[in-house]
């Protein structure tokens, strides 16, 4: 089965407050030796797939640069990137290829690099059109810079575009979203990714809100439940306008989902490179065999998280996925889709058991109204959308519960 490939910039000209990636801002001299490493990576990629485990097949129909900022790499860095996969990947002719971008970034010369490289998708990190929205939370650019670079990239053939929108920045209103929809919307792209924001103790914000402080305008940022009509109202409106919702966090026109992000939450193999970079690959069933470990279904690793310790040459984390696991990730990955879960199916491919040992849980969701059951098919509700997490742990053994997040879509 053809892989995904996920390569991660970790670069920024400014740390956003929200931010809780591993991400910030390098001067350029690190660019180079980062670049070694990864290049040096994707050369051994089938070496370093069987050390963990995977059965890698090198043929990609998805290539993912995220960030970070991919294009505040240099020209010749960004063409190397594409070089040396080329070089050690077939890519599918029809592969989708997508670079995150931050608006004010793409100038005339990163556009025609992208186009020479392959690039059919752009993602832009908008997260708000009102200016004094993204200003607070230091983005550098404003609505005019955005609206400038969606224009200049469809004249110059990239159609496939998404804009990230954030609920529940400082300074935020019901009617300043609806602006920010308004305005989206009007600007004709087809996919929209839309996050609430998160509050942890990852982010600048998260720690002042956490504080209670007031610090990085925490003290303007709107109430949970704001931030959750939000949500649904970009729900709403996306949905009129033709933008469907396919996934928790994600809207896209007909023909347009992210089918790199699709491969995360159906379970089909991807590979990652560079800081914080996760892979998911199918298990190799003789290194299952010589540790003498239960059938492994998939493995799953994980570089270091900080760049330092990436380029020092830490070891990756490694994860074997039993068929148990597998089962599990079945549900609580493929209830983020809109198109559900489909019984029969989980039933064909684990077994009956599969679907009657979890009858109860299944009534008490539906009957609590997180999940919704049409026949063989289960999906989240629009409430259980909201607390899809405390869905999700319904279908972990209490032996796993409290693993990490597996993966970060890009």
């Amino acid at each position: 089965m053809p892989v995904g490939l996920y390569i991660s910039i970790p670069f920024c000209r400014t740390k956003c407050t929200y931010c809780n990636f591993a991400s910030d801002v390098f001067s350029k001299a690190v660019f180079r030796r980062y670049l070694d490493r990864v290049c040096q990576d994707i050369e051994h990629s089938v070496a370093n797939a069987e050390q963990m485990g995977g059965r890698l097949e090198c043929v990609a129909d998805t290539v993912y640069l995220g960030g970070g900022t991919p294009t505040v790499l240099e020209i010749e860095q960004l063409e190397r990137l594409f070089v040396t996969i080329s070089q050690n990947f077939e890519v599918s002719p029809a592969a989708e290829i997508t670079v995150e971008c931050a608006p004010g970034t793409l100038t005339p010369a990163v556009i025609a690099t992208l186009q020479r490289c392959g690039v059919n998708r752009v993602s832009l990190g908008v997260q708000s059109f009102v200016d004094r929205e993204a200003a607070s939370v230091g983005r550098l650019h404003n609505r005019e810079k955005v609206l400038n670079d969606i224009t200049r990239l469809q004249a110059g053939g990239v159609t496939n575009i998404n804009v990230d929108l954030i609920a529940g920045l400082p300074h935020q209103t019901a009617e300043s979203w609806e602006l920010s929809l308004q305005q989206t919307i009007a600007s004709g792209v087809p996919h929209v990714s839309v996050y609430m924001l998160e509050v942890d103790e990852d982010s600048r914000l998260g720690r002042e809100l956490i504080a209670g402080g007031t610090r990085y305008h925490a003290h303007f940022v709107p109430d949970e439940d704001l931030t959750a009509d939000m949500y649904l109202r970009a729900c709403e409106r996306l949905d009129a306008a033709g933008v469907r919702q396919y996934e928790i966090s994600n809207f896209a026109r007909e023909g347009y989902m992210s089918r790199h992000n699709l491969k995360y939450w159906v379970r089909q193999p991807y590979l990652g490179f560079g800081v914080d970079a996760h892979s998911m690959l199918k298990g190799e069933q003789r290194f299952s065999a010589a540790l003498r470990l239960p059938e492994i279904e998939a493995v799953r690793f994980s570089t270091a998280d900080s760049l330092e310790e990436y380029m020092a040459g830490k070891g990756r984390s490694q994860t074997a996925v039993d068929r148990q696991g597998a089962l599990e990730e079945t549900f609580f990955l493929g209830l983020r889709l809109s198109s559900g879960v489909d019984l029969q199916r989980v039933a064909a491919d684990f077994g009956e058991s599969a679907v009657s040992d979890r009858s109860q849980v299944l009534a008490d969701l539906v009957q609590t109204g997180l999940l919704e059951q049409k026949g063989e098919i289960i999906r989240l509700t629009s409430r259980g959308r909201l607390l899809s997490n405390e869905v999700f742990q319904r279908f972990l053994a209490t032996d796993r519960m409290g693993t990490g997040a597996l993966v970060r879509p890009g």
